[in-house]
């Protein structure tokens, strides 16, 4: 037997689109706003999802319209979104952070065996000297199918992907990157 739902009133909330929620990328179910209360997930019907993911743009000011619902018996509420409106632009500075770089270090026996362990420890000391450390995420990884260039490293910024670097490459490349 399917609930039975109350309907409580019209929907209409203005906020900043901050970004999709969902289990998949490109299959977002819920859509996130910053209003002044705080932050709400609103799920979205399906014949919304595909135009949404399109169109919308973080930072963006949105208005959504529906309804809301209550089910009795629970107490919950659930909201029924039929429409999702581009108000403009307002970005905020800390509104989506740039994405943390990330170093991915081989740790199986060749890259080991061919310097792996002083490569991981002189690239730690040389953050750390440059005040990086804690912009990066430094992964130990299985192997990563380039035995004969070991020890094997490679750096993540965003899209862009560098391999066959020595430690301080990283960091100039990190500096870079950082301070555009």
């Amino acid at each position: 037997m399917g609930e039975k739902y109350l309907t409580l009133s019209e929907l209409n909330i203005e906020g900043q689109f901050l970004g999709f929620v969902g289990d998949k990328p490109g299959k977002y179910k819920y859509l996130q706003l910053a209003i002044s209360s705080g932050n709400v997930l609103i799920k979205l019907p399906k014949e919304l999802r595909l135009s949404l993911g399109l169109s919308l743009v973080s930072g963006e000011q949105v208005s959504v319209c529906g309804i809301c619902k209550l089910n009795p018996r629970t107490g919950k509420i659930k909201l029924k979104v039929s429409r999702v409106n581009q108000i403009g632009f307002c970005p905020v500075d800390n509104l989506a952070p740039q994405p943390k770089a990330k170093i991915m270090v081989c740790q199986k026996s060749g890259c080991l065996k061919r310097g792996g362990k002083g490569l991981l420890s002189e690239l730690e000391k040389t953050l750390c000297d440059r005040g990086l450390l804690d912009k990066v995420t430094i992964e130990h990884t299985d192997c990563q199918k380039r035995c004969s260039s070991a020890p094997n490293c490679f750096l993540t910024i965003g899209k862009k992907e560098y391999k066959k670097l020595q430690p301080a490459a990283i960091a100039s490349l990190l500096e870079n990157h950082l301070t555009q």
